[in-house]
Protein backbone atom coordinates (compact mmCIF):
# COMPACT_ATOMS: atom_id res chain seq x y z
CA UNK A 1 0.00 0.00 0.00
CA UNK A 2 2.93 2.33 0.75
CA UNK A 3 4.23 2.00 -2.84
CA UNK A 4 0.76 2.55 -4.28
CA UNK A 5 0.26 5.76 -2.28
CA UNK A 6 3.78 6.96 -3.17
CA UNK A 7 3.02 6.28 -6.84
CA UNK A 8 -0.32 8.07 -6.66
CA UNK A 9 1.34 11.06 -5.01
CA UNK A 10 4.19 11.07 -7.54
CA UNK A 11 1.78 10.73 -10.47
CA UNK A 12 -0.26 13.70 -9.31
CA UNK A 13 2.92 15.76 -8.87
CA UNK A 14 4.15 14.75 -12.34
CA UNK A 15 0.75 15.60 -13.87
CA UNK A 16 0.81 19.05 -12.24
CA UNK A 17 4.38 19.57 -13.44
CA UNK A 18 3.24 18.72 -16.99
CA UNK A 19 0.50 21.33 -16.75
CA UNK A 20 3.01 23.94 -15.57
CA UNK A 21 5.53 22.97 -18.27
CA UNK A 22 2.90 23.32 -21.01
CA UNK A 23 0.73 26.17 -19.76
CA UNK A 24 2.99 28.46 -17.71
CA UNK A 25 6.49 27.72 -19.03
CA UNK A 26 7.67 27.43 -22.62
CA UNK A 27 9.11 23.95 -22.01
CA UNK A 28 6.16 21.93 -23.29
CA UNK A 29 5.90 23.97 -26.48
CA UNK A 30 9.59 24.15 -27.42
CA UNK A 31 10.06 23.58 -31.13
CA UNK A 32 6.32 23.64 -31.88
CA UNK A 33 5.22 26.03 -34.62
CA UNK A 34 2.09 26.94 -36.54
CA UNK A 35 1.98 26.79 -40.33
CA UNK A 36 1.89 30.25 -41.88
CA UNK A 37 -0.87 29.23 -44.28
CA UNK A 38 -2.37 26.00 -43.03
CA UNK A 39 -5.43 25.71 -45.28
CA UNK A 40 -3.45 24.54 -48.36
CA UNK A 41 -1.47 22.16 -46.13
CA UNK A 42 -4.70 20.67 -44.75
CA UNK A 43 -6.06 20.31 -48.28
CA UNK A 44 -2.85 18.63 -49.45
CA UNK A 45 -2.99 16.17 -46.54
CA UNK A 46 -6.63 15.37 -47.23
CA UNK A 47 -5.97 14.87 -50.94
CA UNK A 48 -2.71 12.93 -50.74
CA UNK A 49 -2.65 10.72 -47.67
CA UNK A 50 -4.66 7.51 -48.04
CA UNK A 51 -5.69 7.13 -44.39
CA UNK A 52 -4.78 7.36 -40.74
CA UNK A 53 -1.12 6.73 -40.09
CA UNK A 54 2.36 8.07 -39.57
CA UNK A 55 3.98 9.36 -42.75
CA UNK A 56 7.49 10.42 -43.63
CA UNK A 57 7.78 12.76 -46.58
CA UNK A 58 9.69 12.09 -48.71
CA UNK A 59 9.21 8.44 -47.96
CA UNK A 60 10.63 5.09 -48.97
CA UNK A 61 8.56 2.00 -48.27
CA UNK A 62 10.19 -1.05 -46.71
CA UNK A 63 9.52 -2.99 -49.93
CA UNK A 64 11.64 -0.52 -51.92
CA UNK A 65 14.56 -0.20 -49.50
CA UNK A 66 16.50 -2.98 -51.24
CA UNK A 67 15.78 -1.62 -54.71
CA UNK A 68 18.99 0.23 -55.48
CA UNK A 69 17.41 2.64 -57.98
CA UNK A 70 14.50 3.48 -55.67
CA UNK A 71 16.85 3.97 -52.70
CA UNK A 72 19.10 6.27 -54.73
CA UNK A 73 16.12 8.29 -56.01
CA UNK A 74 14.80 8.60 -52.43
CA UNK A 75 18.20 9.72 -51.14
CA UNK A 76 18.48 12.45 -53.77
CA UNK A 77 14.90 13.60 -53.17
CA UNK A 78 15.40 13.64 -49.40
CA UNK A 79 18.57 15.74 -49.67
CA UNK A 80 16.99 18.27 -52.06
CA UNK A 81 13.60 18.77 -50.42
CA UNK A 82 11.95 19.54 -47.09
CA UNK A 83 11.32 16.58 -44.79
CA UNK A 84 8.18 16.02 -42.72
CA UNK A 85 7.05 13.54 -40.07
CA UNK A 86 3.27 13.56 -40.18
CA UNK A 87 0.88 11.98 -37.69
CA UNK A 88 -2.29 11.98 -39.76
CA UNK A 89 -5.89 11.47 -38.73
CA UNK A 90 -8.38 12.12 -41.53
CA UNK A 91 -11.21 12.85 -39.09
CA UNK A 92 -10.69 16.01 -37.07
CA UNK A 93 -11.35 16.63 -33.42
CA UNK A 94 -11.62 19.69 -31.24
CA UNK A 95 -8.15 20.32 -29.84
CA UNK A 96 -9.65 22.47 -27.09
CA UNK A 97 -11.84 19.63 -25.75
CA UNK A 98 -9.12 18.19 -23.55
CA UNK A 99 -11.14 16.36 -20.90
CA UNK A 100 -10.58 12.79 -22.13
CA UNK A 101 -6.94 13.52 -22.98
CA UNK A 102 -6.30 14.93 -19.51
CA UNK A 103 -7.83 11.81 -17.96
CA UNK A 104 -5.62 9.53 -20.05
CA UNK A 105 -2.57 11.67 -19.26
CA UNK A 106 -3.30 11.54 -15.52
CA UNK A 107 -3.75 7.77 -15.62
CA UNK A 108 -0.52 7.37 -17.59
CA UNK A 109 1.40 9.63 -15.18
CA UNK A 110 0.07 7.76 -12.15
CA UNK A 111 0.85 4.33 -13.67
CA UNK A 112 4.39 5.53 -14.50
CA UNK A 113 4.86 6.90 -10.99
CA UNK A 114 3.67 3.63 -9.43
CA UNK A 115 6.34 1.80 -11.43
CA UNK A 116 8.99 4.30 -10.31
CA UNK A 117 7.78 4.07 -6.69
CA UNK A 118 8.08 0.28 -6.86
CA UNK A 119 11.63 0.50 -8.26
CA UNK A 120 12.61 3.07 -5.62
CA UNK A 121 11.18 0.90 -2.85
CA UNK A 122 13.42 -2.04 -3.76
CA UNK A 123 16.58 -0.63 -2.24
CA UNK A 124 17.50 0.87 1.10
CA UNK A 125 18.08 4.31 -0.38
CA UNK A 126 17.75 7.68 1.28
CA UNK A 127 15.72 10.63 0.06
CA UNK A 128 18.46 12.13 -2.12
CA UNK A 129 19.37 8.89 -3.88
CA UNK A 130 15.73 8.02 -4.50
CA UNK A 131 15.09 11.47 -5.94
CA UNK A 132 18.14 11.25 -8.21
CA UNK A 133 17.18 7.73 -9.28
CA UNK A 134 13.76 9.01 -10.31
CA UNK A 135 15.43 11.78 -12.32
CA UNK A 136 17.67 9.20 -13.97
CA UNK A 137 14.60 7.13 -14.86
CA UNK A 138 13.22 10.27 -16.51
CA UNK A 139 16.49 10.58 -18.45
CA UNK A 140 16.21 6.88 -19.36
CA UNK A 141 12.71 7.39 -20.76
CA UNK A 142 13.94 10.38 -22.80
CA UNK A 143 16.92 8.43 -24.14
CA UNK A 144 14.75 5.49 -25.21
CA UNK A 145 11.97 7.50 -26.91
CA UNK A 146 12.79 11.12 -27.67
CA UNK A 147 16.47 10.81 -28.61
CA UNK A 148 15.71 8.14 -31.26
CA UNK A 149 12.86 10.28 -32.64
CA UNK A 150 15.32 13.18 -32.94
CA UNK A 151 17.90 10.91 -34.56
CA UNK A 152 15.75 8.90 -36.96
CA UNK A 153 12.66 10.99 -37.60
CA UNK A 154 14.30 14.43 -37.45
CA UNK A 155 12.26 15.79 -34.57
CA UNK A 156 13.69 19.24 -33.99
CA UNK A 157 16.43 19.76 -31.44
CA UNK A 158 14.33 22.37 -29.62
CA UNK A 159 11.38 19.96 -29.32
CA UNK A 160 13.68 17.17 -28.17
CA UNK A 161 15.42 19.36 -25.58
CA UNK A 162 12.04 20.56 -24.30
CA UNK A 163 11.05 16.95 -23.80
CA UNK A 164 14.34 16.30 -21.98
CA UNK A 165 13.63 19.15 -19.57
CA UNK A 166 10.03 18.04 -19.08
CA UNK A 167 10.97 14.43 -18.32
CA UNK A 168 14.04 14.93 -16.13
CA UNK A 169 12.77 17.90 -14.11
CA UNK A 170 9.33 16.32 -13.81
CA UNK A 171 10.65 13.02 -12.53
CA UNK A 172 13.05 14.75 -10.15
CA UNK A 173 10.11 16.65 -8.62
CA UNK A 174 7.80 13.63 -8.63
CA UNK A 175 10.69 11.48 -7.38
CA UNK A 176 11.12 13.82 -4.40
CA UNK A 177 7.45 13.32 -3.51
CA UNK A 178 7.77 9.55 -3.92
CA UNK A 179 11.03 9.47 -1.91
CA UNK A 180 9.45 11.53 0.84
CA UNK A 181 6.49 9.16 1.14
CA UNK A 182 8.61 6.02 0.97
CA UNK A 183 10.98 7.39 3.62
CA UNK A 184 8.20 8.10 6.14
CA UNK A 185 8.89 4.82 7.90
CA UNK A 186 6.79 1.76 8.39
CA UNK A 187 5.98 -0.83 5.78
Amino acid sequence: MRVLIAGLLGGIVFFIWGAVAHMALPIGEMGMKDATNEDPVIAALRDNLPGEGVYMVPGLSAEKMHDEAAAKAYSEKAKANPNAFIVYQPVGRDGMAMGPNLGIQAASDIASAIIIAWVLSLGALGFGKRTMAAGMLGLFSWLTVSAPYWNWYRFTTAFTMGNLLEQVIGWLIAGAAIAWWLGRGGR
